[in-house]
């Protein structure tokens, strides 16, 4: 028996393949996801409506997350505390475990990418997933959507809401419309009689600023943006009208991304709102430390280094004031980056007030690769392989396994946690 090399042959008929088959999106969102997971953590609650919230003596109290019955309630996310009380007398308060979340969300996007290798995250809780080529293997996308709800619900004790449509907007949007558990497909035949009544702010890109500026122009729903002049669009919103016109028309050239694919962000940050008021300059030193080391840490994860620093800074009064500046050398230090910050913080503010929230910003960032190390940075060198050393002792330990001695007996950074690449309601729309 002959055997025949066909690889030239099938690369072909794949590169036909996707040229011509219209894909297949799904986008996975698990259910009131916080609330869920405390749920299964403290089975003695079950049947009661429960929220997630942040300790009010630490100045977190608002609602973070809750679970169905406390919704059906009328609690709503970011409201204080003791208006979800009034609203829900008999409503259990628990506070949020974010490593647990990183942790199931994880194994979660382990069972997302046994079906396909294109798997892009949206937050900690949602994310798409490009079932194109998987359907010779698991059949159609409605298919490998209940079966993906059966397992994490099997698995997990989770569930999720998944939308199947030919792109990533029209995908999300599907999963939004029937929460909790539900399979919602929009094909290209269908899907503007199910949405084109709705209001193109439930379109991911347009946010509510845009929709009641598109309203001045007549434009009230989906299918009259579809159907919209675009040169009258462009003279109002620029090059971001054709993209809010192709998202209604279902035309989209954005890829899910691979899921081992790394994201090269274009700053990195990590803010905190202390437990209490930052009263001088010492206080604030041990804030900016803390965060700087956060900010380094993730600098060196994506082998980047910053040319330039911004601080944000909060007053009592919720005013917020922001001041950057460019680096003397590009670094991943957190040494480096805390005193650059220390020397905007004297500029802009002289503690006759205190301060209630800090937030650290590494900027004009590139590849480390691009940086050439002069002798004077030798000692840069040996400063990063040991904070490199660190990152690899708190990865396996955990952040507080290793601290400076500044911050050794303060209490102004519990409010940090360590995996800030999963911070809550980190993704936003984008106009």
């Amino acid at each position: 028996m002959k055997y025949y090399i066909l690889e030239p042959v099938v690369l072909q008929v794949k590169n036909v393949y996707n040229n011509v088959v219209e894909k297949t999106i799904l986008h996975c969102d698990l259910n009131n996801f916080y609330a869920s997971v405390e749920q299964k953590l403290h089975p003695e609650h079950d049947g009661l409506p429960l929220a997630v919230c942040g300790n009010p003596k630490v100045r977190h109290g608002i609602v973070l997350a809750k679970n169905q019955l406390a919704k059906e309630a009328g609690v709503q996310t970011g409201e204080a505390i003791w208006i979800s009380k009034q609203k829900c007398p008999d409503i259990v308060f628990v506070p949020p475990h974010y490593n647990e979340y990183v942790r199931i969300s994880k194994q979660i996007y382990d069972v997302y990418s046994s079906y396909t290798d294109r798997v892009e995250s949206f937050g900690i809780d949602e994310c798409w997933l490009d079932v194109t080529e998987s359907k010779l293997l698991f059949g159609d996308g409605k298919k490998i959507a209940d079966e993906l709800r059966a397992r994490i619900k099997s698995e997990f004790g989770l569930t999720i809401s998944v939308g199947v449509s030919f792109t990533k907007t029209l995908a999300k949007l599907g999963s939004d419309l029937k929460k909790p558990d539900a399979t919602t497909v929009l094909d290209r035949a269908s899907y503007m009689s199910r949405i084109g009544k709705m209001s193109p702010s439930e379109l991911i890109m347009i946010g509510k600023r845009t929709a009641k500026k598109l309203e001045t122009l007549n434009i009230h729903t989906i299918e009259q943006l579809a159907s919209a002049d675009r040169q009258m669009l462009r003279y109002h919103f620029g090059i971001i009208a054709d993209n809010m016109i192709d998202s209604a028309l279902g035309i989209e050239h954005d890829e899910v991304k691979r899921y081992d694919d790394i994201r090269v962000p274009k700053s990195v940050s990590n803010g905190t709102t202390t437990p209490r008021d930052i009263k001088d300059g010492e206080e604030a030193k041990i804030v900016i430390y803390a965060l700087s080391e956060m900010v380094a840490t993730r600098l060196r994860k994506y082998n980047l280094v910053a040319n330039g620093i911004s601080l944000s800074i909060k007053d009592p009064q919720l005013k917020w004031v922001s001041r950057q500046a460019p680096l003397e050398s590009a670094t991943s230090n957190a040494s480096d980056l805390a005193k650059a910050a220390m020397e905007q913080l004297i500029k802009m503010h002289d503690f006759n007030d205190p301060l209630r929230a800090i937030t650290v910003c590494a900027i004009r960032l590139c590849d480390r690769k691009e940086i050439q190390l002069s002798l004077f940075d030798e000692q840069l060198e040996k400063t990063d392989k040991l904070e490199q050393s660190i990152d690899k002792i708190r990865g396996k330990y955990g952040y507080n396994a290793v601290k400076r001695g500044l911050l050794l007996d303060d209490t102004l950074t519990q409010n940090l946690h360590d995996d800030d690449d999963f911070r809550p309601f980190h993704q936003s729309k984008t106009t």
